[in-house]
């Protein structure tokens, strides 16, 4: 009796855990990773060496937003335009926007668009290959090596599911990139004369699955189907990854709905002090996170904490909803997320009237508050 009471148990906390059996999928590899924490949630020869097409392209488009000023007008050369491969239609001579690579590299997949973007970042291919391969050990994605930005096959150029999974959850903390990404459509003004163009992006799981935000298809012979894939639900954001996957837009769908029904967004109890306001009535003011703070987690053994960072005092006039410090949010002691603290409520500056001479006592007190602030500022922004 007692072990069919344990059995019955066991099966109800796999079943708690995980309402989902890990699907069957057509990848030679793939991942299902949480955004937020980087925890896998599914693999399947993740950690193999292959040739990732061009998804290749997420790395240079972030580059591109990282770098480069996006109004900033490039006139193409056919060195930049003249390459193999799929394309956002430039020819030498066109003047194009960065802002419009990015969407040219994102969308329509261009090979064009990637080798003027790095061109014009580093000068030529080889300078920008090192750049993404410096990016790289930034992000940790140890077994990875860039050659091309626009992902034809070279036997150096290669990646794995779990690192391109590492650089999806990277590149979508990108406001501009994780836009882009996530556009069915873009219009567009490029050409040696610039008209408008419209271009689609090729990501069908935008159009056809519940919360997909992203990020970017691929393809070559020696690479098959490749596809990164991201897609938010219940404040859980999901990467997902395949390699050689003849299947893979279903592959896609079955492993993000796997991820929702094994990862869930735990909202954390933060309690915030008061801070001290000079120059006002009342000497602090009421705090508040601009957002609840939340964590998208998949294993139940991990370790959530918190930082509360804080200006040591504000100077009024203060406006609610001001920002003045964060909350940042660690699983197993790494940063995951940082939520903004606002004021709560407005304070008016305290003001001597026009006919009174201000103290002496007021004006100290008002000089050495800002000195202070400024201090505080400048090695607060040193730190950071």
């Amino acid at each position: 009796m007692k072990k069919c009471v344990l059995f019955i148990l066991l099966l109800a906390l796999f079943s708690f855990t995980c309402a989902a059996s890990a699907p069957d999928v057509s990848a030679s590899s793939a991942v299902v990773m949480v955004a937020d924490t980087a925890e896998v949630v599914f693999e399947k020869n993740a950690y193999e060496k292959r040739p990732m097409a061009s998804t290749t392209k997420i790395m240079t488009a972030l580059l591109t937003v990282e770098c480069a000023t996006p109004s900033r007008t490039v006139v193409t050369t056919a060195e930049m335009v003249n390459v193999e491969g799929t394309s956002m239609g430039l020819k030498a001579g066109d003047k194009v926007t960065f802002h419009d690579l990015v969407y040219g590299m994102l969308l329509a997949s261009g090979n064009d668009a990637a080798n003027t973007a790095a061109i014009s970042i580093d000068g030529s291919i080889e300078a920008f290959a090192r750049r993404m391969n410096a990016k790289a050990t930034q992000i940790g994605m140890s077994d990875t090596h860039f050659v091309t930005p626009s992902g034809l096959d070279d036997q150096n150029h290669y990646s794995t599911a779990y690192d391109m999974a590492l650089l999806g959850c990277y590149a979508l903390r990108n406001p501009a990139f994780r836009q882009a990404c996530s556009s069915t459509g873009a219009r567009l003004c490029y050409g040696q004369e610039p008209y408008v163009r419209y271009l689609s992006n090729h990501n069908k799981l935008l159009k056809s699955f519940e919360g997909a935000i992203g990020i970017k298809t691929g393809f070559t012979k020696k690479s098959g189907r490749c596809l990164v894939s991201a897609a938010v639900r219940n404040g859980v954001t999901l990467v997902c990854v395949t390699l050689n996957a003849p299947d893979d837009w279903n592959d896609h769908r079955r492993l993000l709905e796997y991820g929702f029904s094994c990862v869930t967004a735990k909202q954390l109890n933060v309690s915030l002090p008061e801070l001290d306001v000079y120059g006002a009535e009342s000497s602090t003011i009421s705090l508040m996170t601009s957002e609840p703070v939340t964590v998208a987690l998949f294993s139940d053994e991990s370790e959530i904490t918190t930082q509360i960072l804080l200006k040591k005092f504000e100077l009024a006039p203060v406006q609610c909803g001001d920002v003045v410090g964060c909350v940042r949010v660690l699983v197993n002691g790494n940063a995951v997320d940082e939520i903004p603290i606002v004021s709560y409520e407005s304070l008016a500056a305290v003001t001597v009237p026009t006919n009174e001479e201000p103290t002496l006592f007021f004006r100290v007190k008002t000089f050495l508050s800002k000195v202070w602030l400024k201090i505080h500022d400048f090695f607060r922004k040193a730190d950071s």
